[in-house]
């Protein structure tokens, strides 16, 4: 009896088996009802560009020809500042002409007060063969909107140092272009930051805490970034970063974001750093905005700035629902809020309520994405505009042109009238008498004009702008006619006051940034 039982057993145990197996093999294995498996042996369309036409994935990533070609063309760049006297910046705690009260003045911090000495360091990318270097506009400044008197470049090999002479620079990207006198140096290639994908290996190169130079790999993990960075340094910040999480330090900054290939992809510009060192992510401009950048600033002397004549909606719930209205994921394209006459969205036909879908056939998924792509074209350039109206997508060619308040100042008259002020030249002999090479003195201050909005009063003498001395009216209007920025900063002193004085002027008039509506 208890053989026949364990016989039982073992025949019921071998035909469950069987039946698994098959029912495995029908509902599982080929079954359409599995999770995570191939519908009908074919994969999700997500995955159509991983596998070759054999099925087999891609082939492991080789660094090491990209690392080599790009160390060569990647410069240390080191700054230093003399020290100097400063001030608090407060005209009324100058010298009284009580010897117990300035005495006392000092002591407690209200007079002027040295800051010491200040060295820094970064990298930079050659990118031609005669000299020309990209790097940050942070990594050559001054710290007060002025360019450090000592700049100094040492090539990769270590052995060759330049004396690198700033040929312009742009505030609102953070660039700047060097040029040392030297010929048949090896330099990087430019790639193309529109085609990179997320996911994509890159490798940083520089020379973070001054060590030698120095390669790390990562990949591109947002594209489009803006954090805000950039608006320490300008009014009119233009961000659209990738994202990457090739670990940057103190160091790396103006130094080349590479693709496998060795092409110049972007210029590393910031880390997320709550601790000040790399902490999982970093931010490089894209080489589309670095070359437009460049190219100006060699061609032109300064930056020229594409402008659509648009109004658009900030990123919040509200412009989310409008997004949404449309038939858009939230934050997909950018919502219009209104269009300038005299832009060249208007002349195209674009109109407040239209969603911008794409510009030159790129998808916008953000306004930082958009504000990036125009500004990599020049005025007068054509750009291809789709926008959303009444559920269909349209297409039209829309020419760029000059934001309309970009004045150029070209002679003394045309400087009073934008700064709302009156001006004279300091003579020599009451230069010599107030111990300056030469000066612009505001003799008034007119109400409502762009200096009435500022803290600056009259009888104020400018003695440099952008840390470039101006001597005469001439050479005030000159300097301003050539700034990369529409952010200024003028020194100067107040007869009878001692120290130096500093102001930050906004030439386009606005006294910060617009929280709500921004415009291209």
């Amino acid at each position: 009896m208890k053989w026949k039982q364990l016989l039982l057993v073992i025949v019921v145990s071998i035909l469950s088996a069987f039946a698994g197996i098959f029912l495995y093999g029908k509902f599982v294995r080929n079954g359409s009802t599995a999770i995570g498996a191939p519908t009908d042996g074919k994969l999700p369309a997500n995955y159509a560009s991983f596998f070759d036409n054999n099925g087999n994935a891609a082939e492991p990533t080789d660094f090491t020809k990209a690392s080599e070609s790009a160390i060569p063309a990647v410069v240390h760049i080191k700054t230093k500042i003399p020290a100097k006297k400063i001030t608090n910046n407060l005209p009324n705690r100058g010298r009284s002409g009580d010897p117990f009260d300035d005495f006392f003045g000092d002591m407690f911090g209200f007079g002027p007060q040295i800051q010491p000495e200040q060295k820094a360091s970064g990298s930079g990318v050659i990118i031609s063969q005669d000299g020309y270097i990209v790097t940050n506009n942070h990594v050559i400044s001054d710290g007060s909107n002025g360019v450090a008197p000592e700049i100094k470049v040492t090539l990769n090999e270590g052995r060759k140092v330049y004396n690198a002479k700033v040929v312009g620079r742009d505030a609102s990207t953070d660039l700047a272009v060097l040029k040392v006198e030297a010929n048949n140096l090896p330099y990087m290639i430019y790639g193309n930051s529109d085609d990179a994908k997320i996911g994509q290996w890159v490798l940083a190169v520089g020379y973070p805490f001054n060590l030698e130079a120095t390669v790390t790999a990562g990949i591109i993990s947002a594209k489009g970034r803006n954090i805000g960075i950039n608006s320490q340094q300008s009014l009119t910040p233009v961000e659209s970063f990738i994202q990457t999480d090739a670990a940057v330090n103190p160091g790396n900054s103006g130094g080349p974001l590479i693709n496998t290939n060795g092409q110049l992809l972007g210029i590393n510009s910031a880390i997320l750093a709550p601790t000040g060192t790399y902490a999982g992510y970093s931010f490089a401009i894209p080489v589309n905005i670095v070359k437009k950048v460049v190219n100006d600033i060699i061609k032109y002397g300064d930056v020229k700035r594409g402008y659509i004549g648009i109004s658009y909606a900030p990123s919040d719930p509200q412009n989310d629902q409008n997004l949404r209205g449309k038939g858009l994921q939230s934050g997909a394209g950018v919502y219009v809020l209104g269009v300038s006459s005299n832009g060249g969205a208007a002349k195209a036909g674009i109109k407040a309520g239209d969603v911008i879908t794409k510009v030159n056939g790129i998808d916008i998924i953000s306004v930082n994405q958009m504000g990036g792509t125009i500004f990599s074209a020049q005025p007068g350039d054509k750009i291809k505009l789709s926008y959303l109206r009444g559920g269909k997508e349209y297409t039209t060619d829309v020419t760029l042109t000059e934001k309309p308040n970009d004045v150029k100042i070209n002679s003394g008259s045309v400087l009073s009238d934008q700064l709302g002020v009156d001006l004279a030249t300091v003579d020599s002999k009451r230069a010599a008498q107030l111990r300056i090479p030469g000066g612009v003195e505001i003799k008034s201050i007119r109400p409502n004009g762009l200096l009435s909005r500022n803290r600056i009063d009259k009888g104020f003498i400018i003695t440099a702008v952008n840390g470039q001395p101006v001597k005469s009216v001439d050479d005030l209007a000159k300097v301003l006619s050539a700034s990369r920025s529409s952010t200024i900063q003028l020194d100067g002193i107040y007869p009878g006051y001692s120290g130096q004085y500093s102001y930050q002027i906004n030439l386009d008039g606005d006294e910060g940034n617009d929280d709500t509506d921004s415009s291209y």
